[in-house]
């Protein structure tokens, strides 16, 4: 059984990407995508999605989902984006590099009050 969808007709992602191929360099799945600008007239439905989406930092993997997309066509889209200044990514912080030892501590022995 398949699932009627928007991510059946291979025809539209080769309109989507132009043909091209994902871009590796700038994204990968955790990467977070954020919106500098307002969508402008021209732009895909796509590409409003992704601004009006990632007003708040989104990764890449839930952009795709959100859009169902496959996360190919996705950077592909989200990289013409980037290079036309409306989207910055960044790489994801890690939590423990945000946090020091004491607040860990401090976690650890709430936990064991548990």
């Amino acid at each position: 059984m398949t699932r009627a969808g928007r991510d059946d007709d291979p025809d539209r992602f080769y309109t989507l990407t132009g043909g091209r191929t994902p871009v590796t360099e700038d994204f990968d799945l955790v990467t977070l995508v954020v919106s500098e600008s307002a969508p402008t007239a021209g732009m895909t439905s796509e590409q409003v999605a992704i601004l009006d989406m990632c007003r708040a930092p989104t990764a890449v993997v839930e952009i795709a989902a959100e859009l169902r997309l496959p996360v190919g066509v996705a950077t592909v889209v989200l990289s013409d984006l980037l290079h036309a200044g409306k989207i910055t990514v960044r790489p994801p912080l890690s939590a423990a590099m945000s946090l020091d030892a004491s607040t860990l501590e401090k976690v650890l022995v709430g936990l064991r009050k548990l």
